[in-house]
């Protein structure tokens, strides 16, 4: 458990970094800015949310906690696919403006479900 408060910022500052680097994305895909299509743009996000991922899937190992097996991390895994959907048709795929900003409000929301699961521990965390 030495690693576990190590780990656990890691996960916790990859999570304000996801979060600021797709309000600032989608911000931009608001304003059609160019700076979308930058390289570090479409980089240096993947890096992080992978970094996320990692520290994520070691926490719930030293936890021995895991998905399909507790009702919380279920619920964070199949929301964590609904944001990966929903941000990809907001920054990428979707074919109007009108789809990407609704994905786009749709992928904050999963988000911020996923904060709340993470930290009630609960997959339905607005009713306890």
């Amino acid at each position: 458990m030495a690693y576990y408060a190590l780990i656990k910022h890691l996960h916790l500052a990859t999570i304000v970094v996801t979060l600021t680097l797709f309000l600032l994305r989608g911000v931009w895909m608001l304003m059609d800015s160019p700076r979308l299509q930058a390289r570090w743009a479409r980089v240096v996000p993947h890096i992080n949310d992978t970094l996320l991922l990692a520290s994520g899937i070691a926490l719930a190992v030293l936890m021995q906690q895991y998905p399909l097996v507790h009702g919380w991390l279920t619920a964070k895994l199949f929301a964590l696919i609904a944001y990966i959907v929903l941000g990809t048709l907001a920054l990428k795929r979707g074919k109007t403006k009108a789809q990407r900003v609704a994905a786009w409000i749709a992928a904050l929301l999963v988000f911020g479900y996923m904060l709340a699961v993470a930290q009630a521990h609960d997959p339905l965390p607005f009713l306890s």
